[in-house]
C-alpha cells in the first residue's frame, strides 16, 4: 500500500483548485490590489475597518479594555476607551502593513531605522544562536520585514487551519524570513538555535500553567510561559529583546527596530524569577507604543486558586 503523500509546508496541492477554494482565491487578488493602493487610502480604510471592528466584536473589545484597566491604571476611564479604539485601528493598519510587506515592500523605502544591532551580531559572532525576544505586534509580519532589512531571522509559527491559506502564508512569509518552524517543532527550532540563527519567540501569552508560572505582568499575576529556558538552556543560546514599532506623522510614517542587549545569566536556577524579568522587559517595550499590541488576547485567562478572576 502507497503511503499517503505528506506535503511540505508552502508545498502546492491540486486541491487547492477545487471550487471549495475559490473563495481564497479571490480574496487573495483583492488583497494584493489592497496592497498597491496609496498609503493615504490604506490608512483611511484601516481606520474605518477598525472603528467597526471596535463597536461590533463586542468580546474583544471587553478584553481589550479590560487589560488596560488593569495595565494601566494610571489613564482615566476615557484614555482606555481612546487607546483601546486605537488597538483596533492599530490592528488594521498592520493588516496594510503587512500587505505591503509581503506584496508592496518599497513602500518601507527610507522609513526604516535600527537601533542595537551590535547586541545581535556580537552574540553571534561568539557562535550563539539568539532567541530574538519579541512580542504579539499589531505591525504583524511587517514587523518581520523590517527586521530582515538588517539582519537574517527565523520565525516560529502556528500553521493556519485552512491548507490554501496556509500555504499562501508561508510562501508570502518565505520571503522575509529564513526558517519557518512550527511552534510544536521544538527539536527544529532548537536545531537552528544550536546553528547559529536568530529566532523571533513572543513568551507574552497565556498557555496556562502547564507550560508556565504565575509572574506579574504590569503588576498582576499573569501564568507565564517559561518554554524559553529550556530552549536556551539546551541550546546554549542568548536572549536579546526584540522590539519594533511605528511612530511620527501618520501620513509618512517611521518605523524603528530595537535591539536590547543581552539578558545575562537567562535561564538562572529560578523559573519564576526568570519570568517576573522578561515580563518586565516586554513591559518596558510596550509602554513604547502601547495600542500597537494584541490587548485583546486574554493575557490574565488563568487564575489558579485563590487569585482574583479578571474577565
Amino acid at each position: 500500500m502507497n503511503k499517503e503523500h505528506q506535503y511540505k509546508p508552502g508545498e502546492f496541492q491540486w486541491r487547492f483548485l477545487l471550487p471549495q477554494y475559490w473563495g481564497i482565491w479571490i480574496a487573495i487578488v483583492f488583497l494584493m490590489l489592497l496592497a498597491i493602493l496609496p498609503w493615504a487610502i490604506q490608512y483611511r480604510l484601516a481606520t474605518f475597518i477598525g472603528h467597526l471592528a471596535f463597536k461590533r466584536l463586542k468580546s474583544r473589545r471587553k478584553t481589550t479594555i479590560r487589560n488596560l484597566e488593569i495595565c494601566f491604571p494610571e489613564w482615566t476611564a476615557e484614555q482606555v476607551q481612546e487607546n483601546a479604539r486605537q488597538v483596533f485601528i492599530d490592528m488594521m493598519i498592520g493588516f496594510f502593513e503587512t500587505l505591503n510587506a509581503w506584496y508592496s515592500p518599497k513602500w518601507f523605502k527610507d522609513r526604516v531605522s535600527i537601533e542595537g544591532l551590535e547586541n545581535l551580531t556580537s552574540a553571534q559572532a561568539k557562535g550563539n544562536g539568539v532567541l530574538l525576544l519579541g512580542t504579539h505586534s499589531t505591525l504583524l509580519d511587517a514587523g518581520g520585514y523590517l527586521c530582515a532589512k538588517y539582519f537574517k531571522l527565523d520565525v516560529v509559527y502556528r500553521p493556519q487551519n485552512n491548507p490554501l491559506l496556509d500555504m499562501l502564508i508561508y510562501r508570502c512569509r518565505s520571503t522575509i524570513y529564513d526558517h519557518q518552524i512550527d511552534h510544536d517543532n521544538m527539536r527544529g527550532l532548537i536545531r537552528q538555535l544550536k546553528q547559529g540563527d536568530a529566532i523571533w519567540y513572543s513568551p507574552d501569552q497565556d498557555y496556562g500553567l502547564k507550560q508556565g508560572v504565575m509572574a506579574p505582568f504590569f503588576g498582576t499575576p499573569a501564568a507565564t510561559v517559561t518554554a524559553h529556558r529550556r530552549l536556551l538552556k539546551i541550546s546554549k543560546a542568548v536572549a536579546v529583546p526584540l522590539y519594533f514599532y511605528r511612530d511620527g506623522d501618520i501620513k509618512n510614517p517611521q518605523y524603528h527596530v530595537l535591539l536590547e542587549p543581552i539578558v545575562e545569566n537567562l535561564p538562572s536556577d529560578d523559573e519564576v524569577e526568570d519570568a517576573i524579568r522578561v515580563n518586565k522587559i516586554i513591559e518596558n517595550q510596550l509602554r513604547i507604543a502601547p495600542t500597537q499590541y494584541m490587548w485583546f488576547h486574554r493575557r490574565f485567562k488563568t487564575r489558579p486558586d485563590g487569585y482574583e478572576q479578571i474577565y
